[in-house]
């Protein structure tokens, strides 16, 4: 997502140096080093769903046979309370409906962005901040049925998470507090309900959740557990694990519950990751340069969540926890939880230099493994080199989908259960990041974004054929 200090100021610095890893994109990842080491060799390079097709309409480029409509367009589209659907779609959570789909949209909201997110009485937690999430209604098409507002006066609204329970964890990627405009703190995440409006009146904060720059999260589905990635700099950002306290039962409106309870703003336990290779401590993630590399995982305390004085991150010091530059995208699925480094530089802190990480988090053996990792882009207009991947989902045809979020040319990236990278989609009209992808409950319609103008797609198409080797 979006930060004041990007990828793109860094390259432009001339302070990216390469790597030594000789492919522009996905290396390896979901399924052993043969796959890498094909991919540097040049061979096989048969996945995915075919050349993408240039769109006439100069919006979304797919392989032959895929389609997309538009089912919300910032400024264009109309809520049902009659505002223009807000800018900035980001994040995006699907949920099967009675007679389609329901998709809950965060919208990263900032600054000067044209259309906020209208501030409707008992929907609005900050009335002077502008960000939020919508929620879209679509049919088992994914034809646009309506449009509203679910939450308002929250601030930068990036990506979030699904519950096991059904509902969307939406993240403010900020530690602004409150003065001036700003009513009250923020760096938080709130839980939306796709289904009850009447659930997401008076919007709650989850205080036990850490105040910080918060990016994703993906919730363990038998213990409850959240795992979430913090997007900062100065000094890099954090992984983060939250332990629900005893007894606790996630569910419809648990949480809340939980967050409004006597102490509730530190219930449970939010620790930070550490890693080691033996007895060696792992202070960057950038040091693993090579797929398949794992590390044991220990958990240390966060003293103070709520960084009244201190910002979290910086309440550690280098030696007793993990680091990353840009943690952003994170998915539950395998039975693990996914998380991405989209990009990593020297002047950043970084102690080596990628354009993307892929992770995988298993709490059974409590160890990290890289799954695949991004050379540093040699040359960002090239159709067929991939960086920066920021949101991520799992897909049900195997591997993943991953939003771009890097130099020159946009794309929707798949990698395979194999590890081969491929084009999904491309994005026509502008250089800006793909956000938001998300597969409906049926798997037949994958719905993504881009941020800027502010599209809301839905993408259909011969999914069946499944994105290995040998399509083309």
């Amino acid at each position: 997502m979006t930060s004041s200090f990007s990828r793109r100021d860094l390259l432009r610095s001339g302070t990216a140096g390469g790597l030594g890893i000789i492919i522009a994109g996905s290396v390896e990842a979901i399924a052993g080093p043969a796959a890498a080491q094909a991919a540097q060799a040049g061979r096989g390079r048969t996945a995915g769903y075919g050349p993408l097709v240039a769109d006439p309409a100069g919006l979304l480029a797919l392989p032959a046979g895929f389609t997309y409509k538009v089912i919300a367009q910032a400024g264009k589209t109309l809520l049902e309370s009659g505002e223009p659907t807000p800018s900035d779609a980001d994040g995006t959570g699907c949920f099967r409906g009675r007679d389609g789909f329901v998709l809950v949209n965060n919208h990263e909201i900032g600054g000067s962005e044209p259309f906020g997110v209208p501030a409707l009485p008992g929907l609005t937690y900050d009335p002077g901040a502008r960000g939020g999430t919508t929620t879209i209604e679509v049919d088992r098409e994914g034809n646009r049925v309506r449009e509203y507002v679910s939450v308002a006066g929250t601030h930068n609204n990036c990506a979030g998470g699904i519950t096991p329970w059904n509902t969307w964890l939406t993240c403010e990627e900020t530690e602004q507090r409150a003065g001036g405009k700003y009513q009250k703190d923020h760096g938080y995440v709130f839980e939306v309900d796709p289904y009850d409006r009447e659930a997401n009146r008076d919007p709650v904060p989850l205080k036990f959740l850490g105040r910080y720059a918060h990016e994703a999260v993906a919730v363990h589905p038998r213990l409850h557990e959240i795992y979430l990635t913090e997007d900062a700099g100065g000094p890099n950002g954090l992984y983060y694990r939250w332990t629900p306290p005893k007894g606790f039962r996630g569910g419809k409106g648990a949480l809340r519950e939980l967050a409004l309870s006597t102490g509730g703003d530190t219930a449970g336990g939010l620790q930070a990751m550490r890693c080691r290779k033996g007895n060696r401590h792992i202070a960057d993630l950038s040091e693993a340069t090579q797929p398949g590399t794992k590390y044991k995982v220990e958990w240390v305390d966060v003293p103070d969540r709520d960084a009244r004085t201190v910002s979290v991150r910086k309440q550690f010091t280098d030696d007793q926890i993990t680091r990353s530059r840009k943690l952003e995208g994170a998915w539950w699925g395998d039975g693990g939880a996914y998380f991405v480094a989209s990009y990593a530089r020297h002047g950043d802190g970084s102690v080596n230099e990628h354009d993307g990480q892929v992770w995988f988090y298993d709490p059974e053996s409590e160890t990290i493994t890289l799954k695949t990792i991004f050379g540093v882009n040699p040359d960002p207009e090239a159709d067929t080199n991939y960086d920066g991947p920021d949101n991520i989902t799992v897909s049900p045809y195997g591997g993943v989908i991953l939003a771009e979020d890097g130099e020159g040319l946009s794309h929707l990236v798949g990698v395979t259960d194999k590890g081969e990278a491929y084009p999904m989609a491309r994005n026509e009209l502008n250089e800006s990041e793909f956000t938001g992808p998300t597969f409906s409950a049926d798997g037949q319609i994958l719905f993504a974004c881009i941020q800027t103008p502010g599209y809301v797609f839905a993408i259909t198409g011969p999914w069946s054929q499944k994105p290995g080797a040998g399509n083309r």
